[in-house]
């Protein structure tokens, strides 16, 4: 992959795109995860486990084989799609299994080592995939991809035979319909705000409008549809107090960590003129730490509870996003390096306690419907995350009193991280408050 500044063009190989037209491999993605994950809550009612996992890695097979050979840009944002869609089903389908499958004194250790993949793939992947691309190509990518993709289907297909229940649950096409308004129109408005900031388009305030209309009508239908047993999503989750809290800090979490993969690579390469590659190899040991560590917190999760784990979590979470505002043009690789580590903990100590918690907290039937709400706030938060940190770096860049270019852009990336750590602020505020959940009194306000 090389970039063509002069005519802000990327070359694919033979597929030659504007860089505006390339966001939409990441936007395509986005959005079609937006739109499907709400209907998982459905698909674990209606189907086995087994075949929902195999449905997924054969769509994400598809849609990486596809992207492997792809002689056309529309084709490769199709490849991105049919993943995304199986990506969005096993994901919840990963949590809601581990919550209904594992003895109770056992969830947090399986739960750190899913925070593995949830919340440390974003951290380690451009690294990864740096190395791939620097050496080889990027089709090499996805055909590493569609390999791993194969052993994980193979070893499914002879490997998961959970007994799960089923039930012919109706399925509300107009819900599915008002859904792709509410969460595409807010994610594709997250998702290009700063085109509002740097051109004026007035479209991602338009999809926003849209996006918010849209989800009060999905909430208040959902509403109706509990009470006939045909919900969508159920949304009797966010009745438990433990649930509420937890999904609140993980958007603060998901949000950060976002924004912050998108806001440092630029500062390494625009402020301190380092290579991509090696912006890959500064951002590994936060993932790598973040990577090693969230299984021994989750094990800690099955001793100590939350409140032990997630009261500093927050404190780190925040501490590193401060941290990142004392960033310049001289700042040391290490020190740098040190700042996104200590970040990269708070996220660590914080993601397995809550979703274990948030989940633990509910019924068994609402095991595949908390799932759903909580993969579909994360995705709503990262784009909102990474929107409102880049635009708050572009306008303290525009804003800038230096005539250095670099000085500039590193006094808009101060910017975002100010930013960025008041929003941590409410992750410090929420954690005291979590607690874990496992006694059936303490739901009764789900029947009420």
């Amino acid at each position: 992959m090389r970039r063509n500044d002069s005519r802000h063009a990327i070359h694919l190989d033979r597929i030659a795109v504007t860089a505006s037209t390339a966001q939409w491999l990441t936007t395509g993605f986005m959005l079609t995860m937006a739109v499907v994950i709400p209907t998982t809550g459905f698909m674990l009612q209606r189907f086995t486990t087994r075949a929902l996992f195999l449905l997924a890695i054969v769509l994400f097979l598809v849609g990486t084989a596809l992207a492997v050979v792809a002689p056309t840009f529309a084709l490769m944002l199709l490849a991105r799609v049919v993943q995304a869609a199986g990506t969005a089903i096993i994901l919840p389908l990963l949590m809601t299994t581990t919550i209904s499958e594992v003895p109770v004194q056992h969830r947090g250790t399986v739960m750190g080592l899913n925070s593995v993949v949830i919340s440390v793939a974003p951290a380690i992947g451009p690294t990864i995939a740096g190395v791939v691309v620097d050496a080889l190509s990027w089709r090499w990518l996805f055909g590493i991809m569609f390999a791993l993709g194969a052993v994980v289907f193979a070893a499914g297909f002879a490997f998961v035979h959970i007994r799960s229940l089923t039930r012919r649950a109706p399925l509300d096409v107009a819900s599915i319909v008002i859904s792709v308004f509410a969460f595409g129109g807010l994610v594709y408005g997250l998702a290009n705000i700063g085109t509002l900031v740097s051109d004026g388009a007035l479209t991602p305030v338009v999809s926003l409008v849209v996006g918010v209309l849209a989800l009060a009508l999905f909430v208040t239908r959902q509403q109706k549809l509990v009470q006939e047993g045909s919900a969508l999503l159920d949304l009797k989750p966010f009745t438990v107090p433990t649930f509420r809290l937890s999904v609140g800090i993980v958007i603060v979490c998901m949000a950060t960590m976002l924004g912050t993969v998108i806001v440092l690579p630029i500062y390494f390469q625009s402020v301190l003129g380092v290579s991509v590659l090696t912006t890959g190899m500064l951002l590994l040991p936060g993932g790598l730490v973040q990577g090693v560590i969230s299984p021994i917190i989750g094990r800690l999760y099955d001793k100590v509870g939350p409140r032990p784990l997630v009261i500093p979590g927050a404190l780190l979470l925040a501490g590193g996003q401060w941290w990142l505002t004392q960033l310049g043009t001289d700042t040391a690789l290490g020190v740098v390096v040190a700042m996104h580590v200590v970040f990269c903990i708070g996220m660590a100590m914080l993601m397995t306690p809550l979703m274990t918690a948030s989940l633990g907290s509910l019924p068994p039937r609402l095991y595949g419907h908390g799932s759903a709400i909580m993969n579909t706030l994360q995705q709503l938060a990262g784009a909102a995350g990474t929107a409102v940190l880049v635009a708050a770096m572009t306008i303290g860049a525009e804003k800038a009193n230096t005539a250095s270019e670099a000085g500039a852009l590193a006094s808009g990336v101060r910017t975002a991280f100010v930013v960025g750590g008041c929003i941590a602020l409410v992750a410090v505020v929420l954690a005291p408050l979590v607690r874990r959940v496992e006694d059936r009194s303490a739901l009764e306000p789900v029947d009420a």
